[in-house]
């Protein structure tokens, strides 16, 4: 599967899933190697890198700016084979969140 195909399949998944979340697709021209995704909710974030598959070539700063991303929130490479386990940390990770802004807000 071609990385766009993938890209595309996963915003619509992502936003089945997280039906209130605001997805970005990030210009690659602007900042070399900076995520292809930013989704917000509830005052959260994550930030994706999508890949066509698990040995796809990585592009000069991705590792710098996942790592630097995930220390402020959340951020992740994306690929066919480890979808559901970064789907899976983004529920964990956003319902949490929207729990507690869901609470402040009553």
């Amino acid at each position: 599967m071609l990385e766009n195909k993938f890209q595309s399949k996963l915003i619509k998944e992502i936003k089945e899933r997280f039906p209130r979340a605001v997805v970005l697709k990030n210009d690659p021209k602007y900042i070399q190697g900076f995520p292809d995704l930013l989704v917000l909710y509830f005052g959260t974030w994550f930030a994706l890198e999508c890949k066509k598959n698990k040995t796809a070539k990585r592009q000069p700063n991705q590792k710098y700016y996942i790592s630097m991303l995930n220390e402020m929130a959340h951020a992740a490479v994306v690929y066919p084979e480890n979808k559901e386990d970064v789907l899976h940390a983004m529920e964990k990770a956003f319902g949490a969140r929207r729990k507690t802004c869901l609470s402040r807000s009553k």
